[in-house]
This record gives C-alpha cells, sequence and structure tokens, in this order.
C-alpha cells in the first residue's frame, strides 16, 4: 500500500513538474520574442534616422557645390574682365608705339639727309685745301706726324738724359744713406738658436727604465710622440732624432718630465705628454703675439698670429727665423720711413715672408709657395702677398704671378731687408767658405753627367740651372737628366728646404749673309 502511495507521488510530482516546465519554457520564448520585437523596432527607427541625415547631408553638400560653383563662375567672369582691361591697354600702347616708331623713322630720315649734307661741305671744304696747300690729305698727314715725331723725340732725348745723370749722381748716395740708417737705428741683439735634441739624464740607469719592460715604454713614446729616441753608449745622454722641429721639443720636455718625475710606463708617458703640448702651443701663441705686439700689428687674426710664433722653432743657417722677421719687419719700418712706402704693409711682408716654414715640415711644397696660400686664405693684402712671393725670386712663383704688375716698392723693401738681416756679421752660422763649397758641390754634381755643357747655381742654392748640348740630349732625354740630378742631390747632399733642377736645351742656327 505505501509503495502505491510512492509510485502515485511520483506520478503527481512529475505531471507538476512537466506542467512548471512547460509554463517556464513559454515565458522565456515570449520575452525573447518581445526582446526580438523590440530589437526589430529600434532598427526600424534607426534606419530611419539614418535616411533623414543622409538626405540632410547630401542636400548640405549640394548646397556646398552650388555655392562653390558661383563663386567659381564670378572668378571667371573677373578673370575675363581684367582680360579684356588688359587687351584694351596693350592695344592704347602699341597704338602710342607706332606712332612714336613713325616718328623716330621721320627723324632718322631727316638726320641722314643731313649727315649726307655734311659729308658733302667736308669734302668741298677738304678739296679747297688740299688746292691752297699743293698736297692731298695723306702726304699733309704724313708731313704733320713726322714733324711732331721728331720734335718729341728730342724733347724726350734730352730729358731722359738729364733724368738719368741726376739718377746716377743721387741713386748711390741715397741708397747707402738709407740703408746705414736703417741697421744703425734697429740695433737688435739676434743669436743663433738650434733645437735641441740631446737630453741629459741622471745615471745610466733610467737608460733602461726609458726602454721599458721589452721596450714597451720607448714604443710608446716614439709612437705617440712621432720621433725616434737613441740610445746609445753616450754617458747620461739620450738623443731624440725627428724631422718636426716642435714634435721633438715637445718630446724633449715630455722626457725630462719623466725625468724628474721617475715614474715611467705608457699611461704616465701620455699624461707628461699632453702637459707639454700645452705649455708649447701657449709658448707659441705668446711668442706670436709678442712678436706683432712689438711691431704694432693689430689686424693679424689669432691662427695667423698662432703660425707666426711657431717660427721661433725653425731656423736658417743658425739664425732663429722669428727673430731674423721681426728684425727685418724693424728694418723695412725704417727704410719705407725713409722712402715714403706703406710702413704697416712692409711690416706686415718683412714678418710673413718665412711663414711658410711655419708648415713646411707638415705640407709639400716650397715655403714660398705655402706662405703664398697662407696669405691668400686670410685675405692678406696683395702687396704682402706679393713681397712674401718675390723675397726668393723663384720661377715657379713669378710664373704663378706673371699677371700681376711689376714688383711693388712695399716688396722691393722687403727684399732688400732680408739681404741686409741675412747678411749682416754674426747673423748666420754659415761661413762664406761652407757656402761657396755648397755651390760648387752642385755644380759638379749636374757636370758630372753625360751631354751637360755647363752649370750655374744660382738664388743661394736653391736653384741649379743645366745647359746641355743640343745634338746629344733630345726633350725626352733632358726629363730623365733633371730627374736624375736631383736623385744625386737627395741621396748625397744635405740642404734646408728644396733645390730646383732647371734643364735648358737651347738649339740655335746662326747663318750669315755676305
Amino acid at each position: 500500500m505505501l509503495f502505491a502511495y510512492l509510485i502515485g507521488g511520483l506520478v503527481v510530482g512529475a505531471i507538476i513538474g512537466y506542467i512548471a516546465r512547460q509554463q517556464i519554457m513559454s515565458k522565456k520564448v515570449g520575452n525573447a520574442e518581445s526582446r526580438a520585437e523590440k530589437i526589430l523596432e529600434d532598427a526600424k527607427n534607426k534606419e530611419k534616422e539614418m535616411l533623414i541625415e543622409a538626405k540632410a547631408n547630401a542636400l548640405e553638400i549640394t548646397e556646398q557645390a552650388k555655392k562653390a560653383e558661383a563663386d567659381f563662375r564670378s572668378q571667371i567672369v573677373r578673370f575675363e574682365d581684367r582680360i579684356d582691361r588688359r587687351e584694351k591697354e596693350l592695344d592704347s600702347k602699341t597704338r602710342a608705339l607706332e606712332v612714336k616708331a613713325e616718328d623716330l623713322e621721320r627723324k632718322q630720315e631727316e638726320v641722314s639727309k643731313q649727315q649726307e649734307e655734311i659729308k658733302e661741305l667736308r669734302a668741298k671744304q677738304l678739296a679747297n685745301l688740299e688746292k691752297i696747300a699743293g698736297m692731298d690729305k695723306e702726304e699733309a698727314k704724313k708731313v704733320l706726324l713726322d714733324n711732331t715725331e721728331r720734335q718729341i723725340s728730342e724733347e724726350m732725348l734730352g730729358l731722359h738724359r738729364k733724368l738719368l745723370a741726376k739718377a746716377h749722381d743721387t741713386a748711390d748716395k741715397e741708397a747707402r744713406k738709407i740703408v746705414a740708417q736703417a741697421i744703425e737705428r734697429i740695433a737688435t741683439e739676434v743669436t743663433a738658436e738650434s733645437t735641441t735634441t740631446t737630453v741629459v739624464i741622471p745615471n745610466e740607469e733610467m737608460k733602461g727604465r726609458i726602454i721599458g719592460k721589452e721596450g714597451r715604454n720607448i714604443r710608446a713614446f716614439e709612437q705617440l710622440m712621432g720621433v725616434e729616441i737613441l740610445i746609445d753608449d753616450s754617458p747620461d745622454t739620450v738623443v731624440i732624432s725627428g724631422f718636426n722641429s716642435i714634435r721633438r721639443y715637445i718630446a724633449k720636455l715630455t722626457l725630462e718630465k719623466l725625468l724628474s718625475d721617475g715614474r715611467i710606463h705608457p699611461a704616465r708617458i701620455e699624461e707628461a705628454y699632453e702637459k707639454s703640448k700645452g705649455e708649447v702651443n701657449e709658448k707659441i701663441k705668446q711668442a706670436g703675439e709678442d712678436a706683432v705686439y712689438e711691431l704694432g700689428i693689430t689686424t693679424f687674426p689669432p691662427k695667423l698670429v698662432h703660425l707666426v710664433g711657431r717660427l721661433m722653432f725653425r731656423t736658417s743657417y743658425g739664425q732663429n727665423i722669428l727673430l731674423h722677421s721681426v728684425e727685418m719687419a724693424k728694418i723695412a719700418a725704417l727704410i719705407a720711413q725713409q722712402l715714403g712706402a706703406d710702413e704697416q704693409l712692409c711690416k706686415q711682408g718683412a714678418l710673413l715672408h718665412d711663414i711658410g716654414k711655419a708648415l713646411d715640415q707638415d705640407m709639400e711644397g716650397t715655403h714660398v709657395e705655402i706662405g703664398r696660400r697662407i696669405a691668400e686664405k686670410f685675405g692678406l693684402d696683395e702687396k704682402v702677398i706679393e713681397a712674401i712671393e718675390s723675397h726668393h725670386h723663384d720661377t715657379d712663383v713669378a710664373e704663378h704671378a706673371s699677371h700681376r704688375a711689376p714688383l711693388s716698392i712695399e716688396a722691393m723693401i722687403v727684399d732688400a731687408a732680408d739681404g741686409i738681416s741675412g747678411s749682416r756679421p754674426g747673423a748666420r752660422k754659415d761661413s762664406f767658405e761652407n757656402y761657396v763649397k755648397r755651390l760648387g758641390d752642385l755644380e759638379a754634381i749636374a757636370n758630372s753627367f753625360e751631354g751637360v755643357e755647363k752649370t750655374y747655381a744660382i738664388q743661394g742654392g736653391r736653384e741649379l740651372r743645366v745647359f746641355v748640348t743640343p745634338n746629344a740630349l733630345d726633350d725626352y732625354a733632358c726629363q730623365k737628366l733633371a730627374r736624375e740630378i736631383a736623385n744625386r742631390l737627395e741621396n748625397e747632399l744635405k740642404f734646408p728646404g728644396e733645390i730646383r733642377v732647371h734643364v735648358i736645351r737651347d738649339f740655335r742656327v746662326i747663318e750669315y749673309a755676305r
């Protein structure tokens, strides 16, 4: 009985659950349909709004297009009006030009008629004059020119003789007086200096410390300084060898600092080098400033003043070039005062005449060519450049300056001051005997080649002129000969600067008419 109740309860529960489930499902379906209807209605409303907005945008775009079209049409109308006005103006100007052209043509015809009349009158007058004088126009012109030329020639010859005689009487006396006064007033003491390349060390043990373990110290020193250290059996001395005089001096200061400190290793070498380099640059700057201040030159830029200071480390035949240039500038200024030349230009040309030697160890070319390029770079006066070019009378520089006028008086004064400063007693170490011997060696080397007829060493040994037999050598052989002579000079002789080898082949044919 209980079992039957349970089964009946289960059946009733199932039926109730089914009915409840069907009600829930129908309710959910109803909710979904209502939501779908609402979404569909919203979509329709949105569609209507979009259509309305699209129509409004279309109307706005249409209005803008109509407005732009109206503006464009108004611009076209304005352009057409402007073109019409221009055409009317051009038409009026064209009519005015036509009127002027007709007027000019009429006046030109009148002028032509007047010219013809003038020609006829001149021809009649000339015929009457020829009839009166008894000779034609060409004969009269010749007689007049001959008489005038003879009269002017006689007057010019007399004036030339008078001026030449007066110049001979006074030139030598005045020149000696000016040079003597310049030398007397300058009174500058110039000592011959040379770059020191020998460093004294406190003891022999220092040589080993300079070399370092497996030579690392000396390698670092030479690589950094750009010089070579020569350590031999000489007691308590070390020799610094290098082509650049400033580098040698920096190396000398650096080595002295290392010796005084006692610590020698690559890092310490680099530190001492930087300090010495700064000291040398300051010394160069101070030397340049002292030189221009002493001469009263205020127009040089700082870089040019620094180049002037570099000359203190260069010598020529034992004469310090900076002191020589300052002395030259003072002599040139005094001569310029006497002759009425530009004193400032003379001082500038004299101070910078050897400025190329400040860089000739770092650049190719003669110091004259380098000096000219430096002066042009800094925009110096043409007369200063001319003084730099002409102080050695180099033929290569003369070719460059061939387009210029003859030497100015300032350039001549600088050249004279160079000769006075370099040739005064005690200025240079090189003796006359050594000078003559060097010229003789130059000529002997050139004369040793086959086909050389005669040889002359000129410009103080800076140029070698070689005359060859024209039948023995052709043009190509002359080029080869010049190169071989230059190679012999480089290998066998020691000389400052450059030597220009000039081979001359002159072929002449002479006949006599008897």
